[in-house]
C-alpha cells in the first residue's frame, strides 16, 4: 500500500535545489527530503543535548563532577594523548580537549 501524500508549498528556488539533489543522487526529491529532515531531527538532539549538558555544568557543578568521576569509574580514564595518522601530521591540527 503507497503511503499517503500531500502537497507542501516552497519556492520555486527550493524545489529546483531539491530536484537538483534528488537528480544527483539518482533518488525521488521525497526520499532527500525525508533524509534532510532526519538530519536536521538529529542535529536538534544533540543541540539539545550540549544545551543540557552546559546548563548542568553552569548550574550543578558539583553534580557534573559527580557523574565525571563515575563515568571514570565505568568506562576507565580517558587517554591523555590523540593522535592522528601519520599522514596527517603536520596537516590538521587537533583541538585541545576541555578538562
Amino acid at each position: 500500500m503507497k503511503p499517503k501524500a500531500t502537497t507542501i508549498r516552497v519556492s520555486v528556488k527550493t524545489r529546483d535545489r531539491l530536484a537538483r539533489i534528488a537528480r544527483k543522487e539518482g533518488r525521488n526529491m521525497t526520499e532527500v527530503l525525508n533524509d534532510a529532515i532526519a538530519d536536521y531531527e538529529q542535529k536538534l538532539f544533540w543541540d539539545t543535548l550540549d544545551e543540557q549538558i552546559e546548563q548542568t555544568q553552569r548550574e550543578d557543578p558539583e553534580g557534573w563532577a559527580d557523574y565525571l568521576a563515575e563515568r571514570e569509574l565505568v568506562l576507565g580514564s580517558r587517554p591523555h594523548v590523540r593522535r592522528i595518522a601519520p599522514e596527517w601530521e603536520g596537516l590538521i591540527s587537533i583541538p585541545k580537549e576541555k578538562e
